[in-house]
């Protein structure tokens, strides 16, 4: 599957199929949420979260991906990336894009 940002790919002429979208909602556990809580006294990054934010993107574009594929496409455009917090240590992160096929 070929994933790009912008509303075109070059050399391809496109027949869109629909918007595609994947989402999910993560958060760390109690122990990190503690351990990253800390860290905001001294500054620095803070990497669970980090690592949770790469694994939730992932994630969602999994499942953006899935849903692409279900619909026939060969490939996505115009691909972006929304994050909000849903509560205290828990971000949703949604994937979306359009869904193309190539014409021949």
């Amino acid at each position: 599957m070929f994933i790009v940002s912008t509303d075109y790919i070059t050399g391809k002429e496109l027949e869109m199929l629909g918007l595609v979208k994947g989402s999910t909602i993560q958060t760390k556990n109690i122990g990190r949420d503690i351990t990253q809580a800390f860290k905001t006294l001294v500054g620095g990054e803070l990497k669970a979260y980090n690592e949770m934010m790469n694994e939730a993107r992932a994630l969602a574009t999994r499942r953006m991906v899935e849903e692409a594929e279900a619909l026939g496409a060969d490939a996505i455009v115009n691909v972006r990336y929304a994050s909000s917090a849903v509560m205290q240590g828990a971000a949703e992160v949604i994937a979306y894009g359009t869904a193309v096929k190539y014409r021949e």
